[in-house]
């Protein structure tokens, strides 16, 4: 009952919901779910390390990249509640919208591998002279 509840618990924010259903569709980058969620790195991370903690996700990562699935998990009624979701709520406009968008992010392969980060600025870079 434990496992339960603290899934339904972890299922109570929004963001928390659609990034859910996002994984019960396949893993994501987290680049891809900052993009179809249009909300910021600090924000959407916070949410998966609360989804991890609560055991619904997996992290892995690819290069310079993490990606996210979810987990198998033992409680068979919180198993039950993720496949009834899949089914009934991926009918709905909002999930239906961020579903398409993780099709369409996936068809274009972003993050399978390592990239190179920009190169730094120099400390002094941008600084008018003295």
């Amino acid at each position: 009952m434990d496992e339960l509840v603290q899934c339904l618990r972890a299922l109570s924010e929004e963001v928390r919901l659609r990034i859910i259903m996002l994984l019960t569709h396949g893993e994501l980058c987290v680049c891809d779910i900052m993009e179809i969620l249009d909300e910021p790195q600090s924000k959407v991370s916070r949410h998966l390390s609360y989804l991890k903690s609560s055991g619904l996700i997996n992290s892995q990562r690819v290069g310079v990249w993490m990606h996210y699935s979810l987990a198998e998990l033992q409680d068979e009624a919180s198993r039950g509640q993720l496949d009834f979701m899949k089914e009934r709520f991926s009918r709905l406009p909002q999930f239906k919208d961020d579903i398409e968008k993780a099709e369409i992010l996936k068809e274009r392969k972003r993050c399978e591998g390592p990239r190179p980060r920009p190169p730094r600025r120099s400390r002094d870079a941008g600084r008018a002279p003295r």
